[in-house]
């Protein structure tokens, strides 16, 4: 079997560049849109640490933050799940995370599953 070609790191500026498209009205290109994910996820971790709260973005990413009590087997209690385009709209402040509830664009499971605190990571 070939070595594994390791994965290229998300680009940073796909954030700029996925907002932008946005802003422009059209949708952002696959792999903006994937670096621009992993990237928010990145910093929603770094300034949100923790393991009480898993934020999961399908197919792109998912990470744990948010101080609490640790999950460790099976289904985390608390659990946030989106699409991509709607997190790079809530993480960028494109879209409240009421408004993204009541669209039924997020699942959000548990007490501590609220991110409204934490978003927007980037300011529009």
């Amino acid at each position: 079997m070939p070595p594994r070609t390791p994965s290229r790191a998300p680009d940073p500026a796909a954030v700029a560049a996925a907002v932008a498209e946005l802003d422009a009205g059209r949708a952002p290109g696959p792999a903006q849109l994937r670096d621009a994910t992993r990237v928010l996820l990145g910093l929603l971790a770094e300034r949100v640490p923790g393991r009480s709260v898993e934020v999961r973005v399908p197919p792109y990413g998912a990470v744990q933050c948010v101080e609490g009590p640790r999950h460790t087997r099976g289904t985390p209690p608390n659990v946030v799940e989106t699409d991509p385009l709607t997190w790079l709209r809530l993480a960028t402040g494109r879209l409240a995370w009421a408004d993204a509830v009541d669209a039924g664009s997020i699942r959000a499971s548990g007490v501590r599953a609220d991110l409204t605190a934490y978003l927007p990571l980037v300011r529009p």
